[in-house]
């Protein structure tokens, strides 16, 4: 279990239904909005997960979030929207090794199977009492545990003390 380096974060509310929003939106982040729920998108060192019918959320090199911002509000202009610089908000926690699915089982509802959470999945789910999002990344067991800055320490506990389970 790591603890990611910082990286900046945008959270985007819009209607996927409007294709100058969706369209405006994958100019400016140079990736389209996936619009298949539990799905993202990744181009290069950009990442964008469905959160809701209306709501994304994109990781990006934190040097390029304000610009990213900028270059989405005028390409919107009119539209409804909302874009939030989240970059300090949330913290990742990487989780591999053979036996992270279970650990994980541990303390989240979701069955974590390949079969039923394949590579490129993305929920909003628990772990424990902290939401998370989750996503998987690979298929030896590889993990992206996405946390409240606030509740990081409560996640970090939960898997530790699940470990000496298992």
């Amino acid at each position: 279990m790591t603890e990611l380096p910082i990286c900046g974060k945008v959270n985007i509310r819009g209607s996927a239904d409007n294709t100058h929003f969706t369209g405006s939106t994958a100019q400016a982040f140079g990736l389209a909005l996936p619009l298949e729920p539990n799905t993202l998108t990744r181009l290069g060192n950009a990442i964008c997960y469905w959160l809701g019918p209306d709501e994304w959320l994109l990781h990006c090199p934190i040097e390029e979030v304000d610009s990213l911002i900028e270059s989405a509000r005028s390409r919107l202009d009119r539209i409804h929207h909302a874009l939030v610089d989240v970059s300090d908000y949330y913290t990742v926690l990487r989780l591999d090794g053979p036996d992270s699915e279970g650990l994980l089982n541990k303390g989240c509802p979701l069955d974590l199977h390949l079969s039923q959470f394949p590579v490129e999945t993305c929920a909003q789910t628990r772990l424990g009492n902290a939401s998370i999002l989750l996503d998987r990344r690979g298929k030896a067991p590889f993990f992206d545990i996405q946390v409240r800055w606030s509740h990081a320490e409560y996640v970090w506990d939960y898997l530790d003390s699940a470990m000496k389970t298992l």
